[in-house]
């Protein structure tokens, strides 16, 4: 009877996470779960490329160099788009930024189905950031994305609602990788690089559905134009106008060093396994399903402790123990030893994400959240953009060890600086919304 309870254990508390998201999803304002849903779509095609395109890239012949250079050329132009969008759809409107970037990736995945040549193959993957793995999150426009989704929000609940957020993503991701599979079926047909490129069809689907669910999605937030007052000063919002800006500088310098640490181990993750262990993605796949499942019921534990504990603190538990595993993983002898340590270092690391962003747009007034969303996501960007090039070469060159120890480095600063800067924001904006 012991025996039976210890084994059905695991399982109960999955369903009661999935059983706690679901009542959180129904709970929403529907403009909220549009939002949700377009995260869905993106994710599907994200996690199959998170898997494939650097297999893809290496198939038609690029060294890891290369490959690591555009994946770094997509982070730099998602960078340089990052903050006039998040201050431009402050000062407009949130919408038409988030259908714009819609548009266009569906004209960068119609390049990738079709075209194989550098020339227009490599523009496609930087404008479009293929093979980032950004969890759903509309690219450079995602400042637009997370203003929007704060609106029908109340700061108590955002912990909650960033992370079912995140939850989705990844849930969405878990089902693209188990497609970065197919190409194996399709390999002998379509051959060893042409059997990737269905996989952007993937893209083009989910854009043409965001398309049509976010243009039928109302918007709270006015442009300075069509606002008939100046902007108003909820009582949800805490402090100063210096007091945020000291918040947006702390923000900047601690993302910074989380920037280069995830970029040093994230978008060559699949790279790296493929030379490690001369695997190919009939097995990467499986595992990259496996880690996304993982890391949304992860994120939903994250936005059920930030509601107990708080936004910082359940930050801080999470990533403290992806730090350690972040540490084991490149010495692991077997790619099933390493495979574990990767899939719970991502769930437990990037299960946080939602509790972060809620944190962010929480700490700022409403007129300010696209550019504290910018401003978390490019200096987040920047440093994540020179992770890869670095990665790539050292990977390339049979360092395997190399990138996870100098990420760790960055991860352990970040973690160290974490609490003691932001735990004060975030018991004013808890306090101020309970005053409103």
């Amino acid at each position: 009877m012991d025996t039976d309870r210890l084994l059905s254990a695991p399982a109960d508390q999955a369903q009661g996470l999935l059983r706690r998201g679901w009542e959180a999803w129904a709970g929403l304002a529907r403009p909220t779960r549009r939002l949700l849903s377009a995260r869905f779509w993106r994710s599907i095609s994200q996690g199959a490329l998170v898997v494939d395109l650097a297999l893809y890239l290496h198939a038609l012949g690029w060294t890891g160099t290369a490959i690591g250079m555009v994946l770094s050329g997509a982070g730099l132009a998602g960078a340089a788009l990052n903050l006039a969008v998040g201050v431009s759809s402050d000062r407009l409107r949130r919408k038409p930024f988030l259908l714009a970037y819609e548009g266009l990736t569906c004209l960068c995945a119609l390049v990738a189905m079709t075209q194989s040549s550098p020339l227009l193959l490599a523009p496609a993957i930087v404008l479009a950031g293929f093979g980032r793995g950004a969890n759903g999150a509309a690219g450079p426009f995602s400042p637009a994305e997370q203003a929007w989704l704060a609106e029908s929000v109340a700061p108590a609940g955002r912990g909650m609602v960033y992370s079912l957020n995140t939850a989705i993503g990844f849930g969405g991701m878990a089902l693209g990788a188990v497609a970065a599979a197919l190409p194996a079926v399709w390999r002998a047909t379509l051959g060893p690089a042409g059997s990737f490129r269905p996989l952007f069809g993937l893209v083009l689907l989910g854009n043409v559905v965001n398309l049509a669910l976010l243009a039928g999605t109302a918007e709270k937030h006015r442009s300075v134009a069509q606002a008939a007052a100046p902007p108003s000063a909820p009582a949800e919002i805490p402090g100063s106008r210096a007091r945020e800006n000291r918040f947006l500088r702390q923000l900047v310098g601690l993302n910074a060093l989380n920037g280069m640490a995830v970029g040093l181990t994230g978008p060559m993750i699949a790279y790296w396994f493929a030379l490690r262990f001369q695997i190919g993605p009939r097995v990467i796949g499986p595992l990259m399903a496996a880690t996304f499942s993982a890391t949304a019921l992860s994120a939903l534990v994250t936005g059920h402790l930030s509601q107990r504990v708080g936004l910082v603190r359940s930050v801080v538990w999470g990533r403290t123990g992806g730090l350690l595993l972040l540490v084991l993983m490149p010495i692991m002898p077997l790619y099933s030893l390493a495979a574990l340590m990767y899939l719970l270092r991502s769930a437990l690391n990037r299960g946080t994400l939602g509790a972060r962003q809620a944190l962010v747009v929480s700490a700022v007034h409403d007129e300010r959240r696209g550019l504290a969303a910018s401003m978390n996501a490019l200096s987040m960007q920047l440093p994540m953009s020179l992770g890869p090039t670095f990665a790539g070469a050292m990977i390339g060159a049979g360092w395997f060890t190399t990138p996870f120890y100098v990420a760790a480095v960055f991860q352990g600063l970040y973690l160290l600086l974490y609490s003691k800067a932001f735990a004060p924001f975030e018991r004013s904006a808890m306090a101020a919304g309970k005053d409103g």
